[in-house]
């Protein structure tokens, strides 16, 4: 701008007066809307001297200027330097008092009025829809006498930001009737009325008329497009638009860059964020924000620096979204600085804000920070409560995450959701059953959120009963289609051992995913259903896209072991990076080894152990070990039993206990005696064995030599008298 004013300021007129004065035209438009009042005064001042202030049309522009940045001194001098009355200049004062929020200065000076036109009306149209006055606004509308194309327009688009799209509509149908024919912006506000509503059928006729009225080029027309045949699904539609314009602004480029963003296509949305000529705020912030739902945090991190170094303001959101990067990536010492620097330019106080940093202390595993974020936020609304009760149960700090529930103004569904999900993780699953119990009791509707908790704590505690009772809500909510919901049902159905339940829910699930069918695989191969698991793995493989994944593999391979199909299950394993993508990891190969011992190919185990490009696991031995003891190979089993000892933990007795269960087998008496000498030495105990059973919805456990349960004597008692009667019949 500085440049422009000093190239007019170059120009000497009159030698130059036509270029001169029309630089000067140019110069009051731009500095009018978007430039500094400093450089509009200094024109100002060069234009007195050069005596063209007082000519009409340079004062009009003066006028606008001042009025513009709400200079009324200036713009009430510049105005008394018309003769009379003058038509123009008092538009302008309305449309400034419509600016300023002055709506009854706006209306006396349109009544003074002694004469008026269509610019008159029109400001008065379009002055009051920008202030929500839609009702006085079409009194205005239907007392213009001056019907033409921009009053109507003025009228539409009014509708349009008021959020009234079907008398928007309505309007429009109108103006096809009043004979007036429609301009670009009456089309673009058409088309917004029309994706608004889903009146899909009507945004394709008016295309037509845009088409026969000419202006399918028309850039904000063109953007418009492109927005409802986004809204309709078409995105090929309005890459096709996107394609034939001609030229594109930033509404442009960021409605494509939006269609890719929100398909997921991360790769194409870069390469046309790239492109991009002009890039806006708007632009950087859905690429960074599409980053963090995707899961790639130090993608957005990235971005957002590069962002900073194009001097591109970011936005509350774009905050917001580095705050979540930062979250996931559980960077304490980052979120810190990035936390002082929100501080320092007065954007904390914002909801949001606060919101996302209590996230992120949280999930760093620093709840006193998040406390302290918490406790500063002067208007708190439930989604802060919320986030701060997650916050506690993520970190197992169930006690403060329950005083917070209770002192929590507003509870809904998350609020339960959190308590829920933190009993979960500790394992507590009684809490998690009397919580739900509460939940129901104040009246909230269970989610499928809770669902999904709730039966994990079902499948954990093997609650078939209760399993059931939740199934049942399933139904009647709606939410057995839910694919998350079928899989959790699938899940604890299987855990519970009611294979035949599990693979109904299963059947009906309409979309199943990587997760539903590892969980009945899984499932099947763990309930002695080894041969079905595996003909459901070769159905998956030939009926969907979905990819095996570990869990999947490893289950597998499990079946393998169990039903003696160890060709195949070598085939799985060895194709698992070539044909799967999925490099094997411990447990793979403990799989393998369990599934040549089981099968009695012992040297053969032993030499795939020592081939392992991993680490073994104490349990790959185990089984080799296991299997000695079985096929009676001696000479492997003291082999084995010194390599398991080697790389068990300390406090691990299972290596021991199979090598005195294989000289037991033996007869080899001594040998056992001295291998539970030495487990007495090192002070191992096996660990001891564990039952439960579910009477009255209750869950009861039992542990070898416990007698922590409320009714031990009386259990006892009863197993004493079992026991003589037993003795006595035999």
């Amino acid at each position: 701008m500085a440049v422009s004013l000093r190239s007019l300021l170059s120009l000497n007129p009159p030698a130059s007066l036509t270029a001169y004065v029309d630089k000067s035209l140019s110069l009051l438009r731009t500095l009018s809307t978007e430039g500094s009042l400093t450089e509009g005064t200094v024109l100002h001042g060069h234009l007195i001297k050069k005596g063209l202030s007082s000519e009409r049309f340079i004062a009009v522009k003066l006028l606008i200027l001042y009025l513009n940045h709400r200079r009324s001194r200036e713009a009430d001098q510049i105005r008394k330097g018309f003769d009379g009355f003058d038509l123009v200049v008092q538009n302008c004062l309305i449309n400034a008092n419509f600016k300023w929020g002055e709506l009854d200065e706006a209306r006396c000076l349109f009544d003074e009025m002694p004469e008026r036109n269509e610019v008159s009306w029109t400001a008065m149209i379009s002055g009051l829809m920008s202030w929500g006055r839609v009702r006085e606004s079409i009194w205005y509308f239907e007392r213009n006498p001056f019907h033409n194309v921009v009053s109507w327009t003025a009228g539409i688009t009014g509708m349009v930001q008021n959020g009234l799209n079907l008398e928007a509509l309505h309007l429009f149908r109108g103006l096809l009737q009043s004979r007036v024919r429609p301009n670009s912006v009456t089309f673009t506000s058409t088309f917004r009325a029309c994706v608004e509503t889903g009146n899909f059928r009507l945004g394709m006729s008016v295309l037509g008329l845009v088409v026969k009225a000419g202006f399918e080029h028309s850039v904000s027309v063109s953007n418009s497009l492109i927005t409802l045949f986004l809204r309709m699904g078409e995105a090929d539609l309005a890459k096709q638009v996107f394609d034939l314009m001609e030229e594109r602004d930033t509404v442009t480029w960021t409605a494509i860059l939006d269609m890719y963003v929100e398909s997921g296509d991360l790769a194409r949305a870069r390469r046309i964020f790239d492109e991009m000529p002009k890039r806006n705020e708007v632009s950087w912030s859905a690429m960074i924000a599409r980053y963090v739902q995707n899961g790639l945090p130090e993608e957005a991190l990235r971005l957002f620096s590069r962002m900073i170094q194009e001097g591109i303001k970011p936005s509350i959101s774009c905050f917001s979204s580095i705050i979540c990067a930062l979250s996931d990536l559980k960077d304490l010492r980052a979120g810190t600085n990035f936390h002082a620097h929100v501080q320092k330019i007065g954007v904390e106080p914002y909801v949001f804000i606060s919101t996302a940093l209590i996230d992120l202390y949280c999930k760093c595993g620093n709840t006193g920070a998040a406390r302290l974020v918490f406790d500063s936020i002067p208007s708190k609304n439930v989604v802060c409560w919320n986030s701060m009760i997650s916050g506690y149960s993520l970190n197992g700090q169930m006690e403060e995450a329950e005083k917070m529930l209770q002192n929590a103004p507003v509870r809904n569904n998350v609020t339960w959701n959190g308590i829920i999900a933190g009993y979960v993780e500790i394992g507590q699953f009684d809490e998690v059953f009397e919580v739900v119990n509460r939940m129901l009791l104040s009246g909230e509707v269970l989610s499928k959120f809770t669902f999904s908790s709730v039966l994990c704590a079902c499948s954990s505690t093997a609650s078939l009963e209760k399993g059931k009772n939740f199934h049942a809500k399933a139904i009647k909510l709606g939410f057995l289609e839910d694919v998350y919901v079928g899989t959790g049902l699938t899940d604890m159905y299987a855990k519970c051992g009611d294979m035949m339940s599990s693979r109904k829910v299963f059947d009906r699930i309409p979309d199943q995913n990587e997760f539903s069918w590892t969980v009945i695989i899984q499932g099947l191969a763990e309930n002695g259903f080894a041969k079905e698991s595996i003909e459901l793995f070769e159905e998956m493989e030939k009926t969907s896209s979905i990819t095996p994944n570990e869990l999947m593999l490893l289950s597998v391979l499990f079946a393998c072991s169990h039903s003696g199909l160890v060709d195949t299950g070598l085939s799985i394993f060895n194709s698992m990076e070539t044909r799967y993508g999925v490099k094997p990891c411990a447990r793979h190969y403990t799989c393998v080894v369990d599934m040549l011992s089981r099968s009695g190919r012992l040297s053969e185990a032993e030499a795939f152990i020592d081939s392992m490009k991993v680490l073994p696991e104490g349990n790959a031995w185990a089984a080799l070990l296991s299997a000695c003891t079985k096929f009676g190979d001696e000479k492997l089993a003291k082999r084995t039993a010194r390599k398991l000892s080697v790389i068990a933990e300390k406090n691990s007795a299972a290596g021991h206990v199979l090598l005195s269960n294989m000289y037991a087998s033996l007869g080899k008496w001594a040998e056992v005696m001295n291998v539970r000498r030495l487990m007495r030495e090192k002070g191992l105990k096996k660990s001891g064995g564990c039952s439960w059973i579910e009477v009255k919805s209750s869950v009861h456990s039992f542990y070898s030599e416990d007698g922590s349960h409320s009714q031990f004597r009386e259990i006892y008692e009863l197993l004493e008298l079992l026991r003589s009667e037993m003795l006595i019949v035999c």
